[in-house]
């Protein structure tokens, strides 16, 4: 009989169908991840959303932190981000418990707490703090226990609220668009994530690269690809997410693409990201 040839995906790996994970019989401790580039533009908020709704179609138990001045995270998933607490009085002790900062969304099983234009502050006030590197590990630790996966979505800076994400986090996932100018600036975050490993969290890993925005009509998106992988080989997820509009329609509307678009090739192409995470054994 003959061999049936094996579907290649975009990555130029076989195209493998990942079955749907078990379902857990109890929550926590979380495996806190950081969804980091230090370049705008990139699929970073959108990914976190749409992954966190993912993992929570799946069970899991999530919490989104809007770490981001601009408070786009917040908006995206419909919560409310001015006169309710944020992160920003977690950090600077305004709000000592984070559980009095969280809110439910519309998806079950994923909470978030939210950020906006004070957050822009928070490092001219954290500059002389001791340990101020370590402010936000202090607030996650408090509520680690009550859910399997935190996603921090972070500023496009490499600052000091990001380095306190790295110190909080043990794992850094990077959207990376098809783009030459996002692939760029990797090699600098990669350095960054490094010295933070080497000087303030020794346990900190590069969980995946995330390729976005691909549109596979286009050389210039298959060879920046081509060269991601090259580059940095199975650090690469196989999932890759495409270029549609449904995306940003789903942050108007203020839902994740799930919900908003379930038969989009975007909205599946999440739900394999969150299995090939739980098959790699990042996630729980």
């Amino acid at each position: 009989m003959a061999n049936v040839e094996e579907k290649i995906g975009p990555t130029g790996r076989p195209d493998r169908v990942i079955p749907p994970p078990a379902f857990l019989e109890s929550h926590g401790p979380a495996r806190i991840i950081a969804m980091c580039n230090q370049k705008g533009g990139v699929g970073k908020t959108t990914s976190t959303i749409n992954l966190a709704a993912a993992l929570a179609r799946y069970g899991r138990k999530v919490l989104a932190i809007d770490f981001d001045p601009q408070g786009a995270l917040s908006a995206g998933l419909g919560v409310p981000a001015h006169d309710v607490p944020t992160i920003y009085d977690l950090m600077l002790g305004k709000v000592k418990d984070p559980r009095d900062a969280i809110q439910a969304t519309a998806t079950l099983g994923l909470d978030v707490i939210p950020a906006n234009i004070d957050l822009s502050a928070a490092e001219v006030h954290l500059v002389t703090e001791v340990a101020r590197e370590q402010i936000l590990g202090g607030v996650l630790r408090k509520v680690v226990d009550d859910y399997d996966v935190i996603l921090i979505d972070c500023q496009p800076s490499l600052g000091l609220l990001t380095v306190n994400a790295l110190t909080a986090s043990h794992g850094v996932l990077i959207p990376l668009a098809c783009e030459y100018f996002a692939l760029r600036g990797v090699a600098l975050l990669v350095e960054t994530i490094d010295k933070v490993k080497d000087r303030l969290n020794p346990a900190l890993e590069l969980d995946g690269i995330l390729a976005t925005m691909y549109d596979s009509r286009t050389l210039h998106a298959r060879e920046v690809l081509e060269r991601v992988v090259d580059t940095f080989g199975g650090s690469v997820f196989d999932t890759v997410i495409g270029r549609t509009v449904k995306l940003p329609d789903a942050q108007i509307a203020a839902m994740p693409v799930l919900d908003y678009a379930p038969a989009n090739p975007a909205s599946e192409a999440y739900l394999k990201l969150a299995r090939e995470l739980m098959q790699r054994g990042i996630v729980a």
